[in-house]
């Protein structure tokens, strides 16, 4: 594989991911209170830039003006998961002020916008890597499941969709999984790039993008620990030991949440009428 030049676009995201860094831990106000996106900006151009580095290209330069939309909808992703929040009442947020609804809406939503594409250029850095490089191309969406599948599929969604809000102190993991169930098999029948169609084919090298969700999960909770707005966890049963805020049980779902993320960026795709994902996988 030949190898290109780090860009100057990754120089500039390393220095502004530092540099965001160390005012969030340091709580200089008043930019303590906005430094996640830009340490998390600064980690996407980082990412993207060892992409380019190890394969010629990047998300960010194929997407070009597109690539604001990744934002967007990452933003609105994970509102989702704030409602589905409400049951479980799995995380809450420890602010450094008081914000008006319009404020914390807005910062909010700001920082939520940097979940998704940190979790997909993360995934094509991993997929550069042989080992990782799913068997499945990246504009091949894979066979198609027979309908008994699909149904069951949808079936077990929405069981473990409605678990949650019935019994949230039992079944408050299963938020982490229902949406893959609700939405990837959706995906395979209209001919969209699917999870389930990779296990179908016994492409295991996909767990690159699982590892991706666990790897930036690490980050998420080592840059929160000592960052103020950060976040807090209380999660029946498994909060005895943590690492950071979460507890080491905790991270495994990262595991499902990066899959989550792709069934509901390529139901979003399905949605608007785009066929191209532009991803490397």
């Amino acid at each position: 594989m030949k190898k290109h030049l780090f860009p100057l676009y990754g120089y500039l995201g390393l220095a502004l991911c530092l540099s965001a860094w160390a005012i969030s831990w340091l709580h200089i106000n008043p930019l303590s209170r906005f430094s996640f996106f830009p340490l998390w900006l600064g980690y996407i151009l980082t990412f993207d830039s060892l992409v380019f580095m190890r394969h010629g290209t990047s998300l960010l330069r194929r997407m070009r003006w597109r690539y604001p939309q990744l934002f967007l909808y990452s933003s609105v992703f994970w509102w989702v998961f704030e409602w589905l929040n409400v049951p479980v009442q799995n995380w809450h947020y420890r602010l450094d002020q008081p914000y008006s609804p319009l404020a914390y809406f807005l910062l909010a939503s700001l920082n939520f916008s940097t979940v998704l594409p940190a979790v997909m250029v993360t995934a094509e850095l991993f997929s550069t890597f042989k080992p990782l490089h799913p068997r499945l191309s990246a504009n091949t969406p894979g066979p198609r499941l027979s309908w008994p599948i699909l149904l069951g599929l949808e079936v077990l969604g929405i069981v473990t969709f409605v678990l949650p809000w019935l019994l949230p102190h039992y079944f408050f993991e299963l938020i982490w999984l229902c949406l893959v169930f609700l939405l990837d098999p959706i995906n395979n029948l209209f001919g969209r790039k699917s999870a389930f169609a990779h296990i179908a084919v016994g492409d295991w090298r996909f767990i690159m993008l699982p590892l991706a969700g666990l790897w930036c999960g690490f980050f998420w909770e080592m840059w929160n620990y000592f960052a103020l707005p950060k976040w807090y966890y209380t999660i029946p049963y498994v909060g005895f030991l943590k690492i950071f805020e979460m507890p080491v049980l905790g991270y495994m779902g990262y595991l499902p949440f990066a899959l989550e993320l792709f069934a509901m960026y390529q139901f979003t795709l399905l949605l608007t009428g785009q066929k191209n994902d532009y991803l490397l996988f």
